[in-house]
C-alpha cells in the first residue's frame, strides 16, 4: 500500500492516553504532526519515518523530553486535509512514547470502506433510492462529462443526488428547479443526509414542492466550486451545458430561467454566488449563505490588494486568525502549515490555489501566498481579481447584465461568521449598491458558520424561508423583497 503517512503526537502531562490522537487545520490542538510519502508498504515491512524533515508546529527532535500519546496514519486517499481519516485508511493504536527518543507503531487497522452514495442507516423507511423505481423520492445521478474528460484525457463523471416532491408523477405537472451546493469538507455521503432532510421538509408541508438538485462539488484536489480552472478543469462549462440540460430532460423540471434557482453554504454559497453572476439570465436567482470571500479585500482577514500583503500578519505584526468558534481559535499561519504537513492538496486553502490560480511552470497551480512566510504573490493575486473576485467582477458587468440580475441576488451570513466571511460580504454588498444592483444582504447579528439556519427553535428552518422565496419567485411575484 501507498500514501502519506502521518504521525501525531501530544504531550500527556501525567494524563491518560486519549483514545486517539489527531490534528485539524481549523482546529489544530496541542498535537505536533509530521508526515513523508511511502510507496508499496507490504506487511511485516518496517519504514523509518523521519519526524523533523516535514512537521508542525515543532519538530520532533525540539519536543519538550517527556511521554506522549501517538498515533500513526497511512492516508492512502491523499484526502486527510480535506476529510481526515477515512475509509481504508490504516492506522496504528495510540501508544505512549517518550519524545524525543521515539519508537515503534504498527498499522494493524484498516478502516472499513464505505459506499460514499448509501443512504446513512438513520434514513427513514420510506425514503427510496432506487434508479429502476417507478416512482423513487430520491435518485442519484452519474453524468459522464465530455469536457472534463477531455481536459483530464480520463473519463470524468458529475455525481450527485436529485430529490423529487412527494407528489412527483411521470407525465405530471413540471416544478421549479433548485441547485445546492454543498460547503468544503467531510465525506461524500453527507450529501445523502441533505438528500434526506430535503425530502423530508417537503413530505412534511414545511417547504415547497420543488426538485431539489445537489451535485457533488468534491475533487481530489478540495472542491471545483464549479468555476472554468487551468488547473481542475472547465467545471462551470460542464455543468451549464451538459448537467443543466440532462437534469431538464430527464426530469419533469420548468425550465424556464426564471423557475431555476441556486443556493448553498459556505463554498457552495460562493458556487452558487459566482454562477448567478456568470450567467444572469440562465437561472432566476441565488440565495447564497456563509459564501467564501466573495472581495479579496476581505480575504478572511487580510487584504489581498495591500502593498506587502501578508495573510499570517496583520500590517503591526500581530497573527491574523482563521477560526473563531468558543475557545477553539487558530491562526491563518497555524492552519496553512498544518495543512502542508497533512496533504499536499486537497485542503480548504489549497484547495483555493487548484481553483483559482494560474498554473505553474511545474504544471501544478502557483500558490497565492508562501507557506511559510505568509507573503502574499502581487502576480497571483491579480490572475485571481480578473477571474474570481466576484465583487471585482461586478465592475465589469455591462448594463443589460445587471438589468437581468435585478432582484436575482440574496445573501446571508452570521454577523459572527466562524470564518470571518462577514467583512467580505459586506464589502461586497457596497460595491453592489455602488453598482446599483438591486441584492438583499442580510447580516445575521450573533450567528456563526454553523447555526445561520436556525429561526425559530428549528436548525434548519431558513431552508423553508428561501424555499418559500424562491417558490413566490417561480410564480412570478416579488413577495419576497
Amino acid at each position: 500500500m501507498s500514501g502519506r503517512l502521518i504521525v501525531f503526537a501530544q504531550a500527556l502531562d501525567g494524563k491518560a492516553p486519549p483514545p486517539s490522537v489527531d490534528a485539524s487545520p481549523f482546529d489544530p490542538g496541542p498535537v505536533i504532526v509530521a508526515a513523508q510519502e511511502v510507496a508499496s508498504l507490504t506487511p511485516g515491512e518496517t519504514v523509518e519515518l523521519d519526524a523533523d524533515l516535514l512537521a508542525f508546529p515543532r519538530r520532533f527532535e525540539t519536543a519538550p523530553s517527556g511521554r506522549y500519546a501517538v498515533q500513526v496514519v497511512l492516508d492512502r486517499n491523499h484526502d486527510y486535509a480535506r476529510t481526515g481519516r477515512g475509509a481504508g485508511d490504516l492506522l496504528s493504536a495510540v501508544t505512549v512514547l517518550d519524545l524525543p527518543t521515539g519508537g515503534s507503531l504498527s498499522l494493524d487497522t484498516e478502516l472499513p470502506m464505505i459506499d460514499a452514495w448509501t443512504l446513512p442507516a438513520t434514513a427513514p423507511a420510506h425514503v427510496i433510492v432506487d434508479t429502476q423505481s417507478t416512482r423513487p423520492s430520491i435518485r442519484s445521478f452519474d453524468l459522464h462529462s465530455e469536457r472534463l474528460s477531455r481536459f483530464w484525457g480520463r473519463p470524468i463523471s458529475m455525481r450527485g443526488y436529485v430529490v423529487l416532491p412527494p407528489d412527483y408523477t411521470p407525465g405530471g405537472r413540471r416544478y421549479p428547479v433548485v441547485y445546492w451546493f454543498h460547503g468544503f469538507g467531510g465525506p461524500t455521503y453527507n450529501l445523502t443526509q441533505s438528500a434526506v432532510r430535503f425530502q423530508q421538509r417537503m413530505t412534511r408541508g414545511k417547504m415547497p414542492p420543488m426538485i431539489w438538485m445537489i451535485p457533488d462539488m468534491t475533487t481530489p484536489t478540495g472542491t471545483s466550486e464549479f468555476v472554468d480552472s487551468v488547473n481542475n478543469g472547465p467545471w462551470d462549462t460542464a455543468f451549464t451545458n451538459e448537467l443543466l440540460p440532462h437534469i431538464d430532460r430527464t426530469y419533469r423540471t420548468d425550465a424556464r430561467s426564471g423557475a431555476r434557482f441556486l443556493t448553498g453554504h459556505s463554498s457552495g454559497g460562493w458556487a452558487s454566488l459566482h454562477l448567478q453572476l456568470a450567467h444572469p439570465r440562465l437561472f432566476g436567482g441565488t440565495w447564497s449563505t456563509s459564501p467564501d470571500p466573495v472581495d479579496f479585500h476581505a480575504f478572511i482577514q487580510a487584504d489581498l490588494y495591500a502593498p506587502g500583503a501578508n495573510v499570517y500578519r496583520s500590517g503591526d505584526g500581530q497573527p491574523l486568525p482563521l477560526v473563531r468558534q468558543g475557545a477553539s481559535v487558530s491562526s491563518f499561519e497555524t492552519a496553512a502549515r498544518t495543512e502542508a504537513v497533512l496533504g499536499a492538496y486537497g485542503g480548504q486553502l489549497t484547495s483555493f490555489d487548484w481553483t483559482f490560480s494560474p498554473r505553474g511552470e511545474d504544471g501544478r497551480p502557483q500558490p497565492m501566498f508562501d507557506r511559510t512566510t505568509g507573503a502574499v504573490d502581487p502576480a497571483v493575486v491579480a490572475y485571481w481579481q480578473a477571474h474570481y473576485d466576484l465583487a471585482a467582477g461586478l465592475a465589469r458587468l455591462t448594463p443589460a447584465d445587471r438589468r437581468a440580475l435585478h432582484g436575482k441576488l440574496h445573501i446571508w451570513v452570521g454577523g459572527s461568521d466562524s470564518n470571518y466571511l462577514d467583512g467580505a460580504v459586506r464589502k461586497f454588498d457596497v460595491v453592489a449598491k455602488a453598482a446599483e444592483l438591486d441584492a438583499a444582504v442580510a447580516i445575521v447579528p450573533g450567528r456563526t458558520h454553523f447555526d445561520l439556519y436556525t429561526e425559530n427553535g428549528d436548525t434548519f428552518g431558513l431552508l423553508d424561508t428561501i424555499a418559500a422565496q424562491m417558490a413566490a419567485s417561480s410564480r412570478g411575484t416579488n413577495s419576497h423583497r
